[in-house]
């Protein structure tokens, strides 16, 4: 099992140029769960994702790992711990699967050193995990969108690291890609005790694989907690402006969001 981390955001504030997108934010990740960012379009959850990954430095506030201001980390060192899937990663033209799987290896290399038994043994466990040994030599653009972003969730798994960040690992996908994707993160954290955040735009998916949820509104947290207990009509309706109606998933017995459109909202029986 992966080792157990203390991450902290303490009272951040962060945005581009003169722009603050969040407000003040505070948490602290559960170690070794599944956590997922949720809320609104401009709402600031890919922000936070990026702040607590190191790539935008908080204008007030902190990111601690262990106790320690993540800035001060080296990036190679911090990313021997911390791995980030981004949005819209750009794909290295031809480069074959094996070779940007194997890119995840970079921060355990050093200049003087070459690929060892490890390193190997990393990249062919990651690609197994994805489900894509058998297009290792194949190049990423003739690939489809499910197929590539499994390479690059192998990718970073092949980084090896505790605690695995990606924002939207399931966008531009279909339901059958999304499920697929979410049960193999699933599986990685329940094998191996990675640490997942993650931010998803499906509300009924983050309740069914999240153990733990973060909603955002306008920048700032509103609550969190496990999803049986954070997610409400009245959440639903004062974070995204739906009028809902919340009723027990029959297949996971999680909270399921139920929309009340002006054209639906008389019930209505269908032989």
């Amino acid at each position: 099992m992966k080792p157990t981390h203390i991450f902290q955001v303490e009272g951040i504030t962060a945005g581009y140029e003169n722009k603050a997108i969040l407000h003040d934010v505070s948490l602290s990740i559960p170690s070794n769960k599944i956590s997922i960012i949720i809320g609104a379009n401009g709402c600031g959850k890919s922000t936070l994702l990026k702040t607590m990954a190191k790539l935008i430095k908080p204008t007030s506030g902190q990111v601690t790992l262990d106790g320690k201001p993540i800035h001060r980390i080296p990036p190679k060192q911090l990313a021997r711990v911390l791995g980030l899937l981004p949005q819209s990663p750009i794909v290295p033209e031809g480069i074959t699967v094996a070779d940007l799987v194997g890119r995840g290896r970079y921060p355990h290399q050093t200049f003087l050193k070459g690929w060892t038994k490890k390193d190997y043994e990393a990249v062919a466990e990651a690609m197994d995990m994805m489900n894509i040994t058998e297009f290792a030599d194949v190049n990423i653009d003739e690939l489809s969108g499910g197929q590539r972003q499994r390479v690059w969730i192998a990718m970073a798994l092949a980084q090896e690291t505790d605690i695995l960040f990606l924002d939207e690992p399931t966008t531009y996908l279909d339901i059958t890609y999304q499920i697929e994707i979410l049960d193999l993160l699933t599986d990685l954290n329940r094998k191996y005790g990675t640490t997942i955040v993650m931010v998803l735009h499906d509300i009924n998916l983050s309740a069914r694989y999240a153990d733990y949820i973060f909603a955002l509104h306008k920048g700032k947290l509103v609550t969190e907690g496990e999803p049986s207990k954070v997610i409400t009509s009245d959440l639903i309706e004062d974070i995204f402006g739906l009028h809902c109606t919340v009723i027990s998933d029959p297949v996971s017995c999680t909270p399921s969001v139920i929309p009340i459109g002006r054209h639906h909202n008389k019930l209505r029986v269908y032989s």
